[in-house]
Order: structure tokens, then sequence, then C-alpha cells
């Protein structure tokens, strides 16, 4: 697979170069595969359904082709995924697709895992280390720092907002050691972000250091979140006939969105074949992209802190691979938005809750509040011509193409479920009046000593801590 970037399309690199990169360094675009090749009727129409591994198998062979042999890369997999996605039904066409079953409880462990693994493998034969550095808003910092951790010949360093993220989230952030290290940033997730890049792009530092990033900048973790998507669309499309009995359903994937990256494995996974017709990209007070595909101008800003805070991104990094890869029209035609603001949150997970028994995290709860609305009147509200106010928390006034499929009860919901609850169990008591289960391997975490240290809000200060501690 050649692989070009969003910036300079006669960019031509292998995956080994995209991925130990991270980013171009001298267009600053991010890496995207020149196609998507289809995986055939074969595979994707079998009964039952492959597995997850299987699928992840299939998926990647194509993108890795030529750099990593079939016996290593089902290596890979299999020692990235002892941990699979589930799909749990929650009324006749609505599925929450759970992302949580992996170590740090959250959906970056699919994309970690399996890029940490990545790395490791094209890093065999180097003799000075991979330094990894990545911006999170939340849930990326600790998936991959339990991904590298203790992987030979990498380091890693995460940077997260200070204050900005939830307690039990900064806890699996701060108490890593040994290879892995956590700066907590004075400022917002932006902040950390534009910190990341701006390194990417300094000449001098990359004299002295060989980096790259685990954000879904980096395209070998942006490929594996793919995999769930194509599995789940598949696991639900053989469900349907039990469950709803919907001829010819309209599989939408609602996905809670902040950095765009996830909302993006989805468009990759439809492309090689998944039997998703459409996506409900659901923000949160952050809602540069909602705003992009109801006016056709990308305004970024600074983003606003709120209770689903791994969403808090105000200049997310995707929208410019989604650019690359459609033309606005393209991205109206399958994509529906929304967004909702924190007392829409709040009452989503309660209204959940009461509808259903299930209980949802702040970022899952977002999505779920749009494929509520979606499906109680805001779709049809659109076709019938009330376009509302985009300025204000609610489904944006675009008209996908598959819009009809709801009000004619053709349209099934897949609802990604992000993380697990317990990680904001103060929110999720403010809305439903209990604390939710805690796994064990959150409660472990707990108990560990803070190792974070306090950074400045500034490049130059950053650059010597990292030229000093690397």
């Amino acid at each position: 697979m050649v692989y070009t970037d969003t910036r300079n399309k006669n960019v031509k690199a292998d995956f080994k170069t995209a991925v130990l990169n991270g980013m171009n360094v001298s267009t600053g675009g991010l890496y995207i595969p020149v196609s998507f090749p289809k995986l055939p009727d074969s595979f994707v129409k079998r009964i039952p359904e492959p597995s997850f591994r299987e699928v992840a198998f299939e998926m990647a062979k194509p993108y890795v082709e030529g750099e990593i042999p079939d016996g290593d890369l089902e290596a890979i997999i299999q020692d990235a995924y002892p941990f699979t996605a589930k799909i749990v039904p929650i009324d006749h066409v609505s599925y929450v697709l759970e992302l949580f079953h992996g170590p740090t409880c959250a959906f970056k462990d699919f994309g970690a895992r399996f890029m940490a693994r990545v790395m490791s493998y094209f890093n065999r034969s180097e003799d000075q280390n991979l330094h990894i550095l990545v911006a999170t808003s939340g849930d990326t910092g600790s998936a991959v720092g339990s991904a590298f951790h203790n992987v030979p010949g990498i380091d890693v360093t995460i940077l997260y907002p200070e204050g900005k993220i939830s307690p039990l989230q900064e806890k699996q952030l701060s108490t890593f050691t040994g290879n892995v290290r956590a700066l907590k940033v004075k400022g917002t997730f932006d902040d950390c972000q534009k910190l990341v890049k701006t390194a990417f792009t300094d000449i001098d530092l990359r004299k002295k250091f060989r980096l790259s990033s685990a954000n879904s900048i980096n395209i070998s973790r942006l490929l594996p979140q793919s995999f769930y998507y194509m599995y789940s669309s598949l696991v639900v499309k053989n469900r349907i006939p039990q469950d709803s009995k919907i001829e010819d359903p309209s599989i939408i994937v609602v996905v809670p969105s902040g950095n765009f990256g996830n909302l993006t494995s989805g468009l990759i996974a439809r492309e090689m074949g998944a039997p998703i017709r459409g996506f409900v990209a659901a923000t949160n007070s952050n809602h540069t992209v909602p705003d992009w595909i109801a006016t056709g101008d990308y305004n970024a800003r600074p983003s606003v802190a709120t209770l689903s805070n791994a969403m808090d991104v105000g200049a997310p990094s995707n929208y410019e691979r989604i650019a690359a890869m459609y033309s606005l029209d393209e991205v109206r035609s399958m994509f529906a938005s929304y967004w909702t603001d924190d007392e829409g949150t709040l009452s989503a997970i309660k209204g959940c809750h009461d509808k259903t028994g299930y209980t949802i995290d702040p970022h899952g709860a977002v999505a779920w509040k749009a494929w509520n609305d979606i499906r109680h009147g805001a779709m049809e509200k659109l076709l019938s011509g009330e376009k509302g106010d985009f300025k204000k928390p609610g489904l944006t006034p675009n008209i996908p193409e598959w819009a009809k499929s709801v009000p004619e009860k053709k349209a099934v919901g897949i609802i990604l479920e992000t993380a697990h609850p317990a990680k904001f169990g103060s929110t999720v008591v403010s809305a439903i009046g209990r604390e939710p289960s805690m796994p064990d391997r959150l409660e472990k975490v707990m108990s560990l000593p803070d190792n974070s240290i306090p950074m400045a809000n500034d490049y130059d200060t950053f650059k010597d801590w990292l030229t000093s501690n690397l």
C-alpha cells in the first residue's frame, strides 16, 4: 500500500514510514492511504459473521502488504486483542457497541495496542529509541501508556490538560513509571496538541530525536479502529432479521466525536465494504465540525470544558483527513450532525437509564441523545423544512441521503460507548443517583502514586524539557 498526505498528494510513503514519522514533517500533513480496498463479498456476507480477530486480520492485510508478513501480522493481532468489542441491544432498533473491555476501559485500547506492536515490530533493528509524543483529552494517554509500557526501544511522553480530565482518568495517566511519563500542562487539550504538533515540525528537535505520534494523527492508530466498525455492522446486520424484522435496513453509526479520528476510522470501514449506510457525528459544546457541515465554513476555535471531556476539541486534527477524502457535499450526504451541552448530556444519561436500563458514560450519552432525538421527530422536522438554529443544541440543518429511512422505520442505530461509565462516576451519580460498577482494573490504579510532571503551556519550555530528559 502507498500512503500520501493530506496536504501534498505527490507524497508517496510506505506503511513503516507513515507509522514511524506520525505525520509528514516537511508539509505538516497527515498520512492517508491512496486507496481503500474492499473486502470480498464472500467474507463480508459470511454467516455466521467472522470473529473480531478475523476481521482485524483481513482488514489490516492490504495496508501492510509487503512490509509485515501474514504470520507476523496474525501474531500482532492475537497479542493486541485478548478482548473484543461487544454489541448490546437496548431496544429493537438500537445497539450499543461497548468499546471499554480492554485494559484501560476505553476505545483507545483498540488502536493503541495494535499501534504499539506495529511500532515495536518496525523498531527492532534500530539502535536509537523511538520517542512517542501524545496529547490527550482523556483516554488516549492511558491507552497509549498501557500499550507501550515496558516495550523495549520506545519511550512515551503524554501531555494532558491539568484539571480538565476526570480524577480517575488522571490516575490512569499519571501513575506510569519507566519508559512512560505524563506532563500535566496548564492549558487545554488544544494547547497540548499544539505543543506536540510544533515538536513534530521542529527540524532542530527532530535532528536530535526519532519522534512519532500516538494520537489519531498516526495512521497505525486510526486503521485498527476501523476493525470494530466492520465487525459490529456485520453482527448487527445478521441480528436485524430476528430483532426487528426490518427488510433492507439502513445501519447508522452514531459516533461521539472530538478529534474525529474515531469517525474517520468508521469511514475507512465503510469504504472497505462495511454495511454502514451513514453516520451521525455527535459532539458536545465543541461543535466545530457540525458548524462546518451546516455552513460550509470550517472555523477552528479554542475548546471549552464539558462533562464529556475526551471530546473537548476545538480544532480536530482529523477534519483534515475527512476533507481530503471527501467533498463537503459527500460529507453532507453521509453525515447527520448533532451537538448538545452539559445539561443535555446529564439528561441523556438519565433518559437512557430510565428508558432502557442501560448505564451509559457522558460520551456515549451524547451519541444516545443524538440517536434518540433523530428517531423521535428531529429528522422528520428537518425533512418537513423545520431546520432550526445550528447555533443551538440539536440536529444540525443538514439532510443526509439516508434521512427518509428514519420516518420509514428502516433505520437501525449502532451507538458507540467509548469508555466505561465508572471512569465518570460523579457525573453518572449526578444523573441517575448511583455509582456505576467499578471494574477491578480501574480500582487497582486508584491506589498508585501520582508521578505527573507540571509543564507550562510554552513551547520553548516544553522543548527544553524534552532535550534534557529524553
